[in-house]
């Protein structure tokens, strides 16, 4: 196969934007998360708790979907996080055999904490950087993001966490029009009415905007 004639271009591009991903999340959401909750967290348990306070309430397939790795990781997680009282566990209404996971309330204040701290960070970060550059590189990264989904066998088996960064879709759905895994998990529960016995927000519904 023929090679791309910006391919390293494409090489450096892929460069930065690893690098970028890994300050971020790597250097500046480590340390502040360190400095609101100490080392009793890790940016892994935080999306758990992001993701149950957009959905209010959830079970170990959810997480494990949302995640992206086997029930029993995901129910080792829960459990840390329980124990932690980070998240309350409760028998599910629907089905007594399995137990649901909520936010305790001390978790939103935390994540309300972490979300102001992060804010004023990157908006330090962006300081020089201006509103249609951002709409610019943001609607250019969404492009790409699409395009390899696109030309992925499997996209809709994975969640890309949608939810928790965008407030508008499911971008596998968009490519593919098919339910990510999390998406999946949340269709069959609503069509049975097992699990939390709730509905999706919207902001995690196909299609939905806000």
């Amino acid at each position: 196969m023929d090679s791309h004639p910006n391919e390293q271009l494409i090489g450096e591009f892929l460069g930065n934007a690893n690098v970028f991903v890994s300050a971020l999340s790597g250097i500046m959401e480590q340390r502040l998360l360190a400095d609101i909750a100490g080392k009793r967290l890790t940016l892994s348990q935080l999306k758990v708790l992001k993701l149950l306070d957009v959905t209010g309430a959830g079970n170990i397939g959810d997480v494990a979907a949302f995640l992206g790795v086997s029930d029993a990781a995901a129910s080792k997680t829960a459990e840390r996080l329980v124990r932690g009282n980070y998240l309350r566990r409760t028998q599910a209404r629907a089905d007594r055999r399995s137990s649901e996971l909520s936010l305790a309330p001390s978790s939103r204040k935390l994540l309300r904490r972490y979300e102001a701290a992060r804010n004023r960070k990157l908006g330090e970060a962006f300081a020089g950087t201006g509103a249609a550059e951002l709409r610019q590189t943001a609607a250019f990264l969404e492009r790409l993001t699409k395009a390899i989904v696109t030309h992925s066998g499997n996209g809709e088996e994975v969640c890309l966490q949608c939810g928790i960064y965008l407030q508008k879709r499911c971008l596998v759905h968009d490519v593919k029009r098919a339910e990510c895994s999390f998406q999946q998990r949340a269709a069959r529960r609503n069509r049975n009415g097992t699990g939390t016995g709730g509905t999706v927000p919207r902001r995690f519904r196909l299609g939905a905007s806000v």
